[in-house]
């Protein structure tokens, strides 16, 4: 299958040799980003980020392996792939130019063909690296959501009481509400009638182990409130912190998330609620949330 249309930045002092690459690249869907030095590929990248890089090892001033350290150097730059352009073919240049940071190179004179299958590789590569690494920080964020949970204050203890595991809430509610508890262990006198109500689920014809969910008597609506508009525990999370007026970065700090994952709960909580901007989401929050009378 051929590669998805990427931004693509070629740097070389002379673009016109490369016209029928540019052409080939264009053609294959391609936007073109085009700087005749490394000095003016640096300033265009401060403020436009490509998929992939094509760059000229010999040129005059900054040179391809000197331009190629400094890409790799800037913010947002450091898992674009670069391929070299050169016309050397010599091994130390070739060491030197992976030394550099460069994934690939392509001799000059360029054949057209090998370069557009070099970079069809290479971009499916950066896509593939990508997915998994979305991949990898959803897993963790799932792995440690229960524990960093905003909502949902949960204990797991042993016949004995012990507590095996508690999600952060729990351990603040624990500690606010018996101070004096022995480190590990549920206090004594937990149960449905004290100001921390403990709710006891358990497996039936399983005794070693039991669950606690806790919440504060007379506590106001949270998060959880907000899975009743359809949404995931963790979106529900998101609109509740949208509700408070917290940014996209803020939350992502908040939860412990990657700020694009919230961007994408935050795509989904407009999808399903039909709404357009973070003051409606807001609003329709704070419907759910507000105390009833």
């Amino acid at each position: 299958m051929p590669p998805a249309p990427a931004k693509i930045l070629v740097v070389d002092d002379t673009p016109a040799n490369l016209a029928l690459v540019l052409d080939a690249l264009g053609a294959a869907g391609h936007g073109l980003l085009v700087a005749e030095s490394g000095r003016s590929a640096l300033s265009l990248l401060a403020h436009n980020i490509p998929d992939l890089i094509l760059l000229d090892v010999m040129m005059p001033g900054l040179d391809g392996f000197a331009t190629c350290e400094r890409i790799k150097a800037l913010p947002g730059c450091g898992d674009v792939p670069v391929l070299f352009m050169t016309a050397l073919d010599e091994p130390e240049q070739k060491v030197r130019a992976f030394e550099a940071g460069a994934v690939d190179y392509i001799t000059k004179p360029v054949h057209v063909p090998e370069v557009l299958a070099r970079v069809a590789a290479h971009l499916e590569i950066r896509s593939l690296q990508k997915s998994l690494a979305e991949e990898l920080t959803a897993r963790i964020e799932a792995e440690n959501q229960l524990a960093q949970s905003l909502d949902r204050a949960v204990v797991l203890a042993d016949a004995a009481g012990r507590i095996v595991f508690s999600s952060r809430l729990a351990e603040d509610l624990l500690h606010k509400h018996f101070p004096a508890r022995p480190p590990g262990s549920l206090p004594a006198g937990l149960g449905p009638d004290g100001p921390l109500v403990a709710r006891r689920f358990s497996e039936s014809g399983r005794t070693d182990l039991q669950m606690f969910v806790l919440e504060e008597r007379g506590s106001p609506p949270g998060p959880a409130a907000l899975t009743r508009l359809g949404l995931t525990p963790r979106e529900a999370e998101v609109l509740y912190w949208i509700a408070q007026g917290k940014s996209n970065p803020d939350i992502a700090t908040i939860l412990g998330a990657n700020v694009r994952t919230v961007h994408k709960h935050v795509e989904h909580i407009f999808q399903k609620l039909g709404l357009e901007t973070r003051n409606a989401a807001a609003i329709a929050a704070l419907e759910v949330l507000r105390p009833a009378k």
